[in-house]
């Protein structure tokens, strides 16, 4: 069996955990450059967390310019089994009301200025994406959202979206009638980029908005930042919750999230580049061995 250790991104409007204990600090870096933020490494109850802020201390990267590749690899690094990413969105039906917290199990990646894959010349993979999210995972936070009566839905696509400004009114209309749930501009690629790391992944959208299609009128940051307070304080209530019941051993992933790479990668080892094969230690060391 192998140690869980529960990983939590933190979104806008949550750049630290004042409750971890014995909190330490680790500057990790990664072939891929330097993470948004320090790490935060220390104890919930008795399961370990390592904590990071997505946009850095005062919210200082946007939504394009985030290191994903970096986040995700020195998560790993510090030994991540489970990630839990905690991300402000916006909302496309009315019942998913500001102040829900949502548990998307499906993205659509509308992004077109990041980095997407470890992977690339002189090692091609190719991972399943078709379940992007740890089911087992997704259990453990929803009991801990019904556990703090946090508002809480199971289920929901993400349209992920390039930003840093909010969709156009058409843009809008159509992603509601395409039936997407949600709207952000975060959890792509770092849900692709996790799973070809092998770390079991699932998303908590926090709905601070219905975006533009919506009667209440356009989005804007003001509003934004009065529910993104209250969402923040239940987050973290979600998250001591979710710590003070996780396992202290990882559950294997029903959708093989942690074994991800066991046929994934195609190119044959005396065509790999030793170079990128190097970068790719943390990540998929555990097959190119």
């Amino acid at each position: 069996m192998t140690r869980a250790v529960l990983g939590i991104i933190g979104g806008s409007g949550i750049y630290d955990l004042a409750s971890l204990r014995d909190a330490e600090v680790l500057d990790i870096s990664t072939p891929w450059g330097p993470p948004s933020d320090h790490l935060h490494r220390g104890k919930i109850g008795s399961i370990e967390i390592v904590f990071l802020s997505r946009h850095g201390k005062g919210h200082s990267i946007p939504p394009s310019d985030i290191n994903y590749r970096a986040n995700i690899d020195a998560l790993k690094r510090a030994g991540v089994t489970d990630l839990v990413s905690l991300s402000a969105c916006g909302s496309f039906r009315e019942e998913l009301a500001p102040g829900t917290f949502v548990l998307a199990d499906q993205f659509v990646d509308r992004t077109f200025r990041r980095e997407t894959s470890f992977f690339g010349r002189g090692v091609v993979a190719h991972v399943s994406m078709a379940h992007p999210v740890g089911p087992r995972l997704a259990d453990r936070i929803e009991s801990a959202a019904n556990a703090q009566n946090i508002p809480c839905k199971r289920g929901g696509t993400y349209v992920c979206i390039e930003g840093p400004q909010f969709s156009t009114l058409a843009e809008s209309l159509t992603y509601k009638a395409a039936g997407y749930d949600l709207i952000g501009m975060t959890n792509m690629p770092e849900a692709k980029l996790a799973r070809e790391a092998e770390i079991t992944y699932a998303t908590v959208g926090m709905v601070t908005d219905y975006d533009s299609w919506h009667r209440s009128g356009p989005v804007d940051i003001s509003s934004i930042l009065r529910v993104m307070k209250t969402n923040t304080e239940s987050a973290i209530k979600l998250v001591e919750r979710l710590a003070a019941d996780f396992p202290s051993e990882h559950e294997v992933c029903p959708v093989g999230s942690d074994r991800a790479l066991d046929f994934a990668i195609i190119t044959a080892p005396d065509r790999r580049d030793p170079a990128l094969v190097a970068k790719l230690s943390a990540v998929a060391g555990r097959v190119l061995r």
